[in-house]
């Protein structure tokens, strides 16, 4: 997706946040070295992306929409013929003004110079500090300059601000272009998912699975994951980011798989959970239709007016009952709740944004509460019960099992639209499929 009337559109609506007196620098994130002179591969920086689509590194972008010339300035690589023989084609100073809408553009290693010129005199600097350390000592240098230049008319920004108060406002409701990316995301990650489903039999290893998974996305036109790729099997089903996957699945196993496509810069996230042998054991049933019970009446919740810890203690109440029902815990629901005894088997949150990034930007709260949902926000939900290999005072048939069931969620005017339904969960439809590689 490469619209350059989109991202102007993005700019403008920013800098109407910003307001005249504010001024944003937006950098990209440094390359990273893997190892010896290897980098590891570069992905911009999704604020970045979000305002102009430019895809290179060592960028950065200034936005000054109090000035009177000069109001989207970009700093970039120059064109380097000999360099991009080796490492590819540079938009350069002039690809950044006539494709990408910069106002003016400057070599990248201008950028100590002239930002303090650029910042100077403005009422907010927002600026995500903390993210790059370079970066923030050029800031601050900035800023140093500029105090001992007020007496000549240029001071430093009032204020340093957070990007969550305007732009991560603007990227939490998606827009058109930002849903269709998405729905192609979840539909590749449905097929990826199923294509594990097909192989995953006894005696493959997780690893080989991933790599399944993993070339599904790249061959259907993804960039490849947009996290790293979860294939836990057995006992690994337990660990919330198990991210090894080098063992062998058993017969018997319960095959957990965490794994989302990044399509034109924007990820799905799913996850399910399946028998390796092509059927449930009673044990594992049970445990999993808690879990999909629980799934499915809180994606019914996400609606607009609800909000994400609504959804979350709902799940927390409902897998709670289910536990004492296995006889994990005892007691009633809501005693084990108030004394947070549920968390030895469900630890982690039941939803988070979802986009440009797989845990997405975007203020929880509003007013130190819990922020109800709107049309064009994009959540998961993915309750699961853990239950480790050595948990103490517990069924021994259900030690050792897994199970997450994550789905993605689009909030509509008229309630909500589930993005990734495509991707089977229910368990005959899981017991087909895995009995159907036999």
């Amino acid at each position: 997706m490469f619209d350059p009337a989109v991202f102007a559109k993005r700019r403008a609506a920013y800098m109407e946040a910003l307001g005249a007196g504010g001024v944003a620098v937006v950098r990209s994130l440094p390359e990273r070295l893997r190892n010896g002179d290897a980098m590891h591969p570069f992905r911009q920086h999704s604020d970045l992306y979000y305002l102009t689509g430019f895809v290179e590194p060592d960028a950065t972008l200034v936005l000054r929409p109090g000035a009177e010339t000069d109001r989207v300035v970009m700093f970039v690589r120059p064109r380097d013929p000999e360099l991009e023989v080796w490492d590819g084609r540079r938009a350069g100073l002039e690809g950044a003004k006539e494709t990408y809408g910069a106002d003016q553009a400057y070599a990248a290693a201008e950028l100590p110079a002239k930002l303090w010129e650029l910042i100077a005199n403005a009422e907010e600097l927002h600026y995500s500090l903390g993210l790059d350390d370079d970066m923030d000592l050029s800031i601050a240098r900035a800023l140093a300059r500029l105090r001992k230049t007020e007496k000549k008319g240029k001071r430093p920004p009032r204020a340093v601000v957070d990007p969550r108060a305007a732009l991560h406002e603007l990227r939490l409701r998606k827009a058109p272009e930002e849903l269709a990316a998405l729905r192609t995301a979840s539909r590749i990650t449905c097929d990826a998912h199923v294509a594990a489903m097909k192989l995953g039999r006894p005696e493959v290893f997780e690893h080989q699975l991933e790599a399944e998974i993993n070339y599904t996305f790249r061959k259907a036109g993804g960039a490849g994951p947009g996290y790293a790729t979860i294939v836990g099997s057995g006992e690994n089903a337990t660990i919330l980011h198990y991210i090894e996957n080098r063992r062998a699945i058993a017969a018997g196993d319960l095959v957990l798989v965490d794994a989302g496509c990044e399509y034109d810069h924007y990820t799905a996230d799913i996850t399910r959970t399946w028998p390796a042998s092509g059927t449930f054991s009673a044990p594992q049933r049970a445990v999993y239709e808690i879990v999909l019970r629980t799934q499915e009446s809180a994606i019914a919740m996400a609606v607009p007016g609800a909000t994400i810890d609504q959804i979350h203690d709902h799940c927390v109440k409902s897998l709670t009952e289910g536990m004492i029902a296995l006889g994990l815990l005892t007691g009633t629901a809501e005693e084990r709740v108030k004394d947070q005894a549920y968390r030895k088997f469900y630890m982690h949150g039941t939803s988070h944004w979802l986009g440009l990034d797989v845990h997405d930007v975007g203020a929880y709260t509003l007013g130190g509460k819990s922020r109800p949902l709107e049309p064009g926000m994009v959540i998961t939900v993915e309750p699961g019960l853990y239950i480790a290999a050595d948990a103490a005072d517990v069924p021994a048939e259900l030690r050792g099992i897994g199970v997450r069931i994550e789905d993605d969620i689009l909030v509509t005017e008229t309630g909500n639209e589930v993005l990734t339904a495509a991707c089977p969960k229910q368990i005959a439809e899981l017991e087909a499929i895995c009995r159907g590689r036999w």
